[in-house]
């Protein structure tokens, strides 16, 4: 369903299409569309098939179908990464002509014996930094991280920092796949699109650092960021489609809307339950409160409980 209005805050939804649209994953909808609406601002939905081995046929149109069951408006037809890999080979191109990335030949096995003969950490060991050893031919492309801290303000989990180099070091752009990774797919898109404010879950707050770093490699602006908590199930595990959280297609409309907002802190007025979808919007865009959300990165959000 498009809506027609155009407002220069942009906001986006950009769900992985691995499973049905879950209750966290409409926290996250449900987050980033009310913020955009508040600042009267546009909100765009975009599905992030860039990993093909990890997408369910028919998963993206289902989201949709789910999302527009539940009441959204999108201001542009939504945008599917996997018709976008020639605008992400010309950004790879920029940053190889800038000698920003380099070519690696490391396989996982030889990265997971380094890390362990290291000190049991991720952090890529730049191996190929200063080129391929020799017999050794390109397997992937990394950006050459940037020494010193990336600072930032969340919205809602306050001041960040973050050392890529020394947390993370060079990390991949272009898989052994050949297929690009989440971090440039989702840097080029943010920029083409013009978004201005990414309202995401905290799962992702660990992502922004890197996707800062590359903006700069590639001279795109920065959006504002806000990280929602995640919602988790009994167990402690973040919902999702290995941790078997169910469809929100199971609940009501009117009742799934609810219970997100009352995960985001919202304070829903029992006869919405029951009400039609238009009205718990109407509710909701009159009542959203950003201030209001938790700030914690995790909450319970029994999405068994009726």
């Amino acid at each position: 369903m498009i809506h027609p209005r155009s407002m220069p805050y942009v906001g986006r939804f950009a769900p992985s299409p691995t499973g049905p649209l879950h209750l966290g994953s409409l926290v996250a909808a449900l987050g980033s569309c009310l913020e955009a609406r508040r600042q009267r601002g546009r909100w765009l939905v975009r599905i992030e098939d860039v990993d093909q081995p990890r997408c369910l046929p028919g998963a993206g149109e289902l989201i949709l179908q789910q999302l527009d069951a539940l009441g959204f408006e999108w201001d542009e037809t939504p945008l599917w990464q996997s018709q976008r890999i020639a605008l992400y080979r010309e950004a790879l191109a920029q940053l190889q002509a800038a000698g920003q990335v380099f070519a690696c030949a490391c396989s996982r096995s030889e990265l997971a014996d380094s890390a362990l003969a290291r000190d049991g950490s991720r952090r890529y060991p730049g191996t190929c930094r200063h080129g391929l050893p020799a017999g050794r031919s390109a397997r992937a492309w990394r950006l050459r991280a940037p020494a010193g801290l990336i600072v930032w303000d969340d919205a809602l989990q306050g001041a960040q920092a973050e050392d890529v180099e020394r947390d993370v070091g060079d990390f991949v752009l272009l898989r052994a796949d050949g297929l690009f990774a989440y971090q440039l797919a989702v840097v080029v898109d943010d920029a083409a699109q013009g978004i201005s404010h990414v309202v995401r879950g905290a799962d992702l707050l660990a992502s922004t650092g890197r996707q800062i770093a590359l903006q700069r490699a590639l001279g795109v602006p920065t959006p504002a960021y806000t990280h929602l908590p995640v919602g988790t199930n009994a167990a402690g595990e973040k919902l999702s489609k290995q941790t078997l959280a169910r469809s929100v297609s199971t609940l009501p409309p009117a009742a799934a809307l609810c219970r997100a907002l009352k995960f985001l802190g919202q304070q829903v007025p029992p006869a919405l339950q029951v009400a039609e979808v238009r009205d718990v919007w109407a509710w909701a865009l009159a009542h959203w409160s950003l201030a209001a959300v938790p700030h914690q990165p995790s909450l319970l959000l029994d999405e068994r409980a009726r």
